[in-house]
C-alpha cells in the first residue's frame, strides 16, 4: 500500500472526527468544528509527516486529548488576534503612552 497526503483522507475519516467532536461536547468543548480539529492535526501533528497511511490518520484523531487540542486553540487565538491594535486596546493604553 502506498503512503498518499493525509488531506486526500479527509473524507474517509469523517466518522472518526464526527466522534470525537462528540466526545469533546460531551466534556462541554462546544466551540470546536471538524474544520478546527482537522487544522490541529494538520499544523501541529502532522506538521512535519508529509505522508500518512488512513489507519494512521484515524489513530491521530481518536487518540486527540481535549487538553492538547486546547492549548493550540488557545495559542493560535492570541496569534490571530493582536488586541492592542483594537479600539479598546488603544483605549487602554492610552493613559500610559
Amino acid at each position: 500500500m502506498d503512503k498518499q497526503p493525509f488531506d486526500s483522507f479527509r473524507d474517509h475519516v469523517k466518522p472518526a472526527i464526527r466522534s470525537k467532536l462528540e466526545e469533546f461536547i460531551l466534556l462541554g468543548y462546544r466551540d470546536v468544528s471538524e474544520e478546527k480539529v482537522w487544522n490541529f492535526l494538520k499544523n501541529k501533528k502532522w506538521r512535519k509527516t508529509p505522508e500518512l497511511f488512513v489507519h494512521e490518520v484515524v489513530r491521530d484523531v481518536l487518540s486527540l486529548k481535549v487538553g492538547d487540542f486546547m492549548n493550540y486553540a488557545t495559542v493560535e487565538s492570541f496569534k490571530k488576534d493582536n488586541w492592542f491594535d483594537s479600539d479598546e486596546g488603544k483605549d487602554l493604553l492610552k493613559g500610559l503612552i
